[in-house]
């Protein structure tokens, strides 16, 4: 019969601290279930800090659980080593409160690693202190025959702690501030890392992720490629054992294509690869992004929306078969990586237009991000644009002059643009304000949305007392005039093309 190795006051707090493991930081039941386990010791804190500074978050707290965890697991190993059996339930918890406590001790040398990947140096003599944090595991785990882990589970485990690591430390890289729409921009990339159901994803997809695409949606200037990397660069890495190394290095495991800057005999070259003499300039042979990247790397297609339809169904056959050929070859060859996109364009709209595929889009539309404007993250948090001018300020001007170009950037913005202005270039206009204010001492804004030819034509209506509905049917005919089609009047007007044709006819 199972015996007990928490007791009965020991046993409501060790669920919860093991619950804790589970939860997506940037979440609120994770913040709920400190304040559950600390009761009046719990210290409120901000929910953004500035970068490099991300541990500031949890460190009011972390102590104090890690604390109280090791002051629940030393009796329960006593009592562990002692039982003949022990119920799952209990094991379970004990086994995720030795989670919890050796990742966090080994937090600062999992950092190291990631810092020297990211500074393009090899893994220094292997990753030695696997066998520090195997030792210290089976302290906990080794007492009984139900919690031991084998060498294959050492490494698995070892090598989720550098997962979870490396999403943390790349979500407060690259996502600035510390608004709603901020916030819940962290919790959605976390959970494409992990899903929202993390002991699934421990027990079974941590391995399978590649298959599921990720879609990366939002006006232009808003961060995409940044989120792009936070996810592609957080992907499961296995550890070798017998190797003493991960099996690939992060940092050079993302590859970005922009595929409106080539033209599709070069997409289908950097893609696929080719054989030596399939195009002129083709001297040699080549492997592509697709067969470079390999199983835990990941290919990036920005401005999918811009394909045309040859392309897209090339890419449909890749992400249905996970196969390719290269230029010029017969031979199929497997794509084992994983692919996300990028678009600041409506695809359903595109879709409807004729623009775009409707089933190579719901092959893309697994997994889907939308990054906020910067309109939408200022709203409501009124620290939020010194928070992000300053980030911008010390990027550019540096640690000397970075408070005090912040400043002057706050005071001229406050000043002139003001809180009702819409940031239509969004963070890329944000961070070329701040240089124009370094050099110029201020910034001139430009709305281009419209044309300066536009705005004249809106002065004529007015001056000539056209209607609104006459007014906009000359604005449709001259972006008819010079998009082509009504698909493309449809999209500048963010209209159906149905409508666009009816404006661009003449309104009544």
């Amino acid at each position: 019969m199972p015996q007990k190795i928490f007791s009965r006051d020991h046993w409501p707090l060790a669920q919860k601290l093991a619950d804790i493991v589970y939860c997506n930081p940037f979440e609120e039941s994770r913040w709920e279930l400190e304040r559950e386990c600390l009761g009046k010791d719990y210290q409120e804190r901000e929910r953004y800090v500035g970068p490099g500074e991300a541990e500031e978050l949890l460190a009011p707290n972390l102590k104090r659980l890690i604390g109280l965890a090791l002051s629940l697991m030393e009796p329960a190993r006593a009592r562990l080593a002692k039982v003949q059996e022990v119920s799952e339930a209990e094991r379970v918890a004990y086994e995720n409160l030795v989670h919890f406590v050796v990742y966090h001790e080994f937090m600062e040398k999992y950092d190291k690693l990631i810092e020297y990947s990211l500074e393009g140096k090899p893994q220094p003599g292997g990753v030695s202190f696997f066998y520090e944090y195997r030792d210290r595991q089976r302290y906990f785990l080794s007492v009984h025959a139900a919690t031991r882990f084998s060498p294959e589970q050492e490494g698995l485990y070892f090598a989720l702690y550098y997962q979870l690591r490396r999403a943390w430390l790349n979500i407060y890289r690259y996502l600035v501030g510390g608004s709603e729409a901020i916030s819940a921009l962290r919790s959605r990339i976390w959970s494409s890392c992990f899903t929202h159901d993390m002991r699934r994803y421990q027990r079974s997809l941590y391995n399978r992720m590649s298959d599921i695409v990720t879609l990366i949606t939002g006006p232009s200037g808003t961060g995409k490629e940044l989120v792009a990397r936070a996810v592609g660069m957080s992907r499961f890495v296995p550890f070798d054992v017998q190797a003493g190394r991960f099996a690939v290095d992060f940092g050079a495991a993302f590859y970005p294509l922009n595929l409106s800057a080539l033209s599709p005999t070069l997409i289908e070259s950097e893609l696929f690869g080719h054989r030596k003499g399939a195009f002129t300039g083709a001297l040699q042979d080549r492997e592509g992004y697709l067969e470079e990247c390999g199983r835990f790397g990941t290919v990036f297609l920005d401005e999918i929306g811009e394909t045309d339809a040859s392309i897209q169904v090339k890419l449909l056959r890749v992400l249905q078969t996970r196969q390719f050929q290269r230029l010029g070859d017969t031979a199929l060859r497997p794509f084992v990586g994983k692919v996300m996109a990028a678009t600041n364009r409506d695809l359903p709209d595109e879709i409807a237009g004729g623009n775009f595929r409707e089933d190579f889009y719901f092959r893309l539309c697994a997994d889907r991000i939308r990054t906020p404007s910067l309109k939408e993250v200022l709203a409501g948090s009124g620290d939020e644009l010194e928070v992000l001018v300053r980030h911008i300020a010390f990027k550019v001007a540096g640690p000397i002059d970075g408070d005090s170009l912040a400043e002057e950037s706050v005071a001229w913005i406050s000043k002139n643009l003001g809180q009702a202005y819409r940031w239509p270039g969004n963070f890329r206009e944000l961070e070329q304000c701040v240089r124009n204010i370094l050099i110029h001492g201020s910034y001139e804004a430009e709305d281009l949305s419209v044309s300066r030819d536009d705005a004249e034509r809106v002065k004529e209506g007015a001056d000539n007392s056209l209607t609104a509905n006459q007014l906009l049917s000359r604005y449709a005919q001259e972006v008819y005039r010079r998009g082509g089609s009504y698909e493309e009047t449809a999209r500048v007007l963010q209209v159906d093309r149905r409508t666009a044709k009816r404006y661009v006819v003449g309104v009544d």
